[in-house]
């Protein structure tokens, strides 16, 4: 469970598929070992240790050891770290969950959306003292342009569980896992300050 509330602090929130990542098993080991150790960490006060983690490294994670374990409808995750902050996930997600839930009302834009298609967010992740926030720019369903609420209404669904009943809100700041202090996020690369 901790290894996944990491991986969310990284990317903000865990929607994320881009196109030209070299996904190698060997970048997926590479990104466990560093995970292995940011856990092991977890329990010794904060001393400013970095680890760094590349876009390939965390999306071959993802693909190849990550997604049997993701919500079903959700499938072919990936993340941008474009720089400064900012962040694009991309997901395949099933939309029909969602459209089960909406009001069926004109005005509900989850009423018209069904089938799997590519859900892309963007944002900014802003880390510091151990608490996160990402500040959403847009999102998009099938590269058409989508409220933000619809958004959050997709995060929710999917991450509902016991110890999270209402879901992961995306406007919330959250904590930071493993006594981790901030997250720097530059172009292609996270870097993880413990």
């Amino acid at each position: 469970m901790r290894h996944r509330l990491l991986i969310a602090g990284i990317v903000g929130c865990a929607a994320a598929v881009g196109a030209g990542f070299t996904l190698t098993p060997q970048k997926a080991d590479s990104f466990a070992q560093k995970l292995s150790a940011v856990l092991a960490r977890s329990d010794t006060p904060a001393s400013e240790h970095v680890t760094e983690f590349s876009n390939d490294e965390l999306n071959a994670y993802l693909q190849l050891r990550m997604a049997p374990t993701f919500p079903p409808g959700v499938t072919e995750p990936a993340v941008t770290f474009v720089g400064q902050g900012r962040l694009i996930g991309r997901a395949i997600v099933d939309l029909d969950g969602l459209r089960k839930k909406s009001s069926g009302g004109w005005f509900d834009p989850a009423a018209y959306l069904a089938g799997k298609l590519p859900v892309t967010a963007v944002g900014t992740l802003r880390t510091a003292n151990g608490i996160g926030q990402l500040a959403l720019e847009r999102a998009e369903v099938g590269g058409v342009p989508v409220p933000l609420t619809l958004l959050q209404e997709l995060v929710t669904l999917y991450t509902k569980s016991s110890k999270l009943p209402a879901g992961f809100n995306l406007n919330e700041p959250f904590e930071l896992p493993s006594h981790i202090q901030r997250i720097e996020v530059g172009a292609g690369l996270a870097v993880v300050v413990q």
